[in-house]
């Protein structure tokens, strides 16, 4: 499993990049994708879309189920990565490289772990 110590991650699997702009990238882990199975179809918001911290703002679907996606931050939906709604199956191959949504004007973050603790998290889980 990849934990990049430079991202944040949330209890339910998605990861999260401060850009330093005041713009936050989300996707979903290598251990969620792992767990997943080969995923065959994305579905995601619209730009403008809200967002909310703790809620799903769009799900991926794999060989086994389908699955929510949750976001770890509120704020407003400003890039959505279009590549994996055409080639779902670069998560599996690059989870940290095909994120899914990056959103700005942020007003709340759920409690978000380090790689370490994320880390600690998932051998809880396996």
């Amino acid at each position: 499993m990849n934990f990049p110590a430079e991202l944040k991650y949330s209890r339910s699997h998605e990861w999260v990049q401060d850009n330093g702009d005041g713009t936050f990238t989300i996707g979903i882990t290598d251990f969620a994708q792992d767990a997943l199975g080969d995923l065959v179809f994305a579905n995601l918001p619209e730009e403008g879309d809200a967002v909310t911290a703790e809620e799903a703002f769009g799900d991926v679907e794999s060989v086994k189920a389908v699955s929510d996606v949750m976001s770890p931050v509120t704020g407003e939906v400003v890039a959505i990565n279009e590549e994996i709604l055409d080639a779902p199956e670069s998560i599996n191959e690059d989870p940290y490289g095909a994120w899914f949504i990056k959103v700005a004007n942020v007003t709340d973050t759920e409690e978000l772990l380090d790689a370490e603790a994320y880390e600690a998290f998932c051998a809880t889980e396996a």
